[in-house]
This record gives C-alpha cells, sequence and structure tokens, in this order.
C-alpha cells in the first residue's frame, strides 16, 4: 500500500490497515528508524479501561460523577 507524508509530516495509515488491526484515533505507536529509508512502526498497547475517568468526568449531565476519594481501591 501507498501513502503519502503531508505538508505537517503525518502519515495516514489507510483505511483498510486500521479496520484489519482495530487501530483507533489516538492510538500511540513507536517509531523507530531501521537505516535510511527504513522504518518500523510498533502500535503501543492501550491500557484496559484507558480513558475512562476523562470520558466519565466529560459527561453532559454535570456531578453525577465523582472519583473516589481514595488512592487505593484496596479499601473498597
Amino acid at each position: 500500500m501507498k501513502t503519502t507524508v503531508s505538508s505537517k509530516g503525518q502519515i495516514v495509515l489507510p483505511a483498510e490497515l486500521r479496520e484489519q488491526d482495530h487501530i483507533m484515533p489516538g492510538q500511540q505507536f513507536q517509531l523507530e528508524r531501521i537505516e535510511e529509508g527504513q522504518y518500523l512502526l510498533k502500535r503501543q498497547p492501550v491500557e484496559d479501561n484507558a480513558g475512562v475517568v476523562d470520558w466519565l468526568l466529560s459527561c453532559p449531565s454535570s456531578d453525577w460523577f465523582q472519583p473516589l476519594p481514595s488512592e487505593s481501591t484496596d479499601d473498597l
């Protein structure tokens, strides 16, 4: 497959690859230069429930979600 580098230095992964590998917006990758003209792109693992608290806090219904004041969930 071919892709093009944008004027901002961005490379678009073709939709076919994103769908096959379930790549979502915001997914992080590690880029390694092998040698001139050869690069290795590795998808970084997503933590379980990554972003859930931010998503809950952005809910349009205010004050329904309150973060626990505890540093740990061991006390629950």
